[in-house]
């Protein structure tokens, strides 16, 4: 089966897409978002998630939408939860779901 390619930290696109065709630095585009520099740079390193007040807040300034930001973070989570699926200790629950009738009695 062929492996699909992973999902970037959506850091990556914000600094590729959005921050380095203004020229901006990590300190100016940081001052425009009304962040501290040390936020924006995790973010754009990849040492934290977008959050939807950061991807509201690239989206007013610059234009890309937050949904699709918070989607990109989305899959990336995904993909790194995949990764570790192997550490994640649980077993299928094997019980009888309630019929409707049994609901009803309740």
């Amino acid at each position: 089966m062929m492996r699909m390619v992973r999902p970037a930290h959506p850091g990556q696109f914000i600094r590729m897409e959005v921050i380095e065709p203004f020229d901006l630095s990590v300190t100016q585009a940081a001052k425009v978002l009304g962040v501290t520099r040390a936020a924006l740079s995790a973010l754009l390193n990849g040492r934290s998630a977008l959050s939807p007040d950061m991807a509201l807040r690239i989206e007013k300034a610059f234009g890309p939408k937050m949904d699709t930001l918070l989607r990109m973070q989305i899959a990336y989570e995904i993909a790194e939860t995949r990764d570790r699926e192997a550490d994640i200790k649980v077993k299928r629950y094997v019980g009888k779901p309630r019929t409707r009738h049994d609901q009803a009695t309740l």
